[in-house]
């Protein structure tokens, strides 16, 4: 059975369903598979699954406590109409580049994939474990994470979810998809500082024992719907061997051969799961991780030092304005071959110092991941060459992924078959990417330019964006980094 341990400590292997209730281990660390699973089929078959298939062929490899008929309940209940395609994470090839759209789910961002399912898990887990506590979901986002975890929660019962995001760090649009959120198990409030001070304040709410037996015998329990939930990570692998059917069954690539992952990312959650599936058999040549001006995953990789010592860059593409990459510490856990006492250590540098550095044996296990960077000039630029040259409209973060791409492609010549990770619909980020390709929109609102990109895209306007420059506000709480254990506590009367 696969079972889960932390990355800072050795534990008693403990089930999927319970590392998914819990979704964070006592002493901080976060639950990772004892050892990555590898596959049971053939890759051939892939080519002829829908993605429903494949997402339970997948995923019960991780999560083998989960019976068969719940873990498809699940599944099918996720990936359901609620997606704009039927195909779930359509390919869609320009002249020069493949484009993996993970962006056709209720929030049109890619964190729809796995906070589809989320909910699932973990009524599923809290049946399984016999959990008669409340679970209240306390999530931290830059943007994306947040939207698609209340679209997931809300009015599920026995839950609540409540979710902090920077005041002044998300798009026009991400906010008022947040702050317009219905559902009476649902909060949503605004901090003065950044992604990075969201985080670490819910963080602390977790770490902070006496506060979390407070809340325990008013009948709650927390957990979480940011990437440190195992149960939010595992499902984000699937869609990299979807990439990989969808490549072969177009022709681009025979069964067996390499593909390339261009990955745009901050919490690094999105491009571990390409390593998980590269550990477990899909043929991945190199993990290409993009970053924007917050580049300390660039730099990390250039010189295997983490330093989050520098100053928090503000960029269009909102959702990689991270310092604080959370999943990097899976990726510390599985190339220091498990030394959890090793990976508390630097994580303890990271709290006190603000950096660790990595041994060689360790930069060794990471040669297979390229870093690079683009800043907002670079990113504007590639958003208007790719439209105006190939009819392609990509989002900011699309875009950052791209401009890297093409430096990797240059730079190294490699004609490896790459797939573009593609994490948000052009929609959610109206004016950056209407400004990148007529300056005439500078002064246009984003919920005008919402109409003015349709116009350009043509086809349906995504349910998501219908109205929502007139929907009524519903959450219009701001505080400050160091009251959210306060508005947590007054949330959960």
């Amino acid at each position: 059975m696969s079972l889960y341990t932390s990355t800072r400590k050795k534990l008693e292997n403990i089930t999927a369903t319970k590392a998914i209730l819990q979704g964070i281990s006592e002493e901080g660390g976060l639950f990772v598979p004892a050892s990555i699973p590898q596959i049971d089929f053939n890759l051939e078959e892939t080519i002829h699954w829908e993605y429903k298939e494949l997402a339970y062929r997948v995923i019960k490899l991780f999560f083998e406590d989960i019976e068969e008929k719940d873990l498809k309940y699940c599944i099918e209940n996720a990936y359901d109409e609620k997606f704009d395609t039927q195909e779930i994470t359509p390919l869609v090839s320009t002249k020069s580049a493949h484009f993996l759209e993970l962006f056709h789910g209720p929030t049109i961002a890619f964190k729809d994939m796995a906070l589809s399912i989320l909910p699932y898990f973990m009524l599923t887990s809290k049946k399984y474990n016999k959990e008669t506590k409340d679970i209240v979901i306390l999530t931290a986002t830059s943007g994306d994470t947040g939207k698609a975890a209340l679209e997931g929660f809300a009015n599920v019962e026995g839950t609540k979810i409540i979710v902090f995001f920077p005041e002044e760090g998300v798009s026009e649009v991400q906010k008022r998809q947040m702050v317009t959120q219905e559902g009476a198990n649902t909060l949503v409030v605004g901090v003065k500082g950044n992604f990075d001070d969201c985080q670490t304040g819910v963080k602390e709410v977790f770490a902070d024992k006496l506060f979390e037996k407070e809340v325990y015998e008013k009948n709650y329990k927390f957990s979480s719907a940011n990437s440190i939930n195992i149960g939010r990570l595992v499902p984000q692998v699937v869609y990299y061997f979807a990439a990989y059917a969808k490549l072969a069954g177009q022709g681009k690539l025979k069964v067996g051969e390499p593909m390339n992952v261009v990955v745009p990312t901050g919490n690094f959650g999105n491009i571990l799961a390409a390593y998980y599936a590269k550990q477990m058999g899909l043929p991945i040549k190199k993990l290409i991780c993009a970053s924007n001006t917050n580049k300390v995953l660039f730099d990390f990789f250039e010189e295997g030092t983490y330093d989050r010592n520098r100053d928090f860059q503000l960029t269009i593409s909102p959702s990689m304005d991270i310092l604080i990459s959370s999943n990097l510490e899976r990726l510390l856990y599985h190339i220091s071959n498990g030394d959890t006492e090793k990976v508390a250590q630097m994580m303890d540098s990271l709290k006190m110092d603000g950096k660790y550095t990595i041994n060689e044996t360790m930069k060794k296990n990471i040669e297979d991941f390229y870093g690079g960077y683009a800043d907002d000039d670079m990113t504007k630029a590639y958003i208007k060459q790719i439209y105006e040259q190939e009819g392609y409209l990509m989002d900011t973060h699309t875009a950052v992924a791209y401009a890297v791409y093409d430096k990797y492609i240059k730079e190294t010549k490699d004609e490896t078959p790459s797939v573009i990770i593609s994490t948000a619909s052009p929609y959610k980020f109206t004016s950056s990417v209407m400004t990148a390709i007529d300056s005439k929109y500078q002064n246009t609102d984003d919920f005008t330019l919402l109409d003015e990109m349709h116009d350009l895209i043509k086809g349906e306007m995504p349910r998501a964006m219908d109205q929502i420059g007139t929907k009524e506000i519903k959450h219009k709480g701001v505080c400050e980094v160091n009251e959210i254990k306060n508005i947590v506590r007054s949330f959960l009367v």
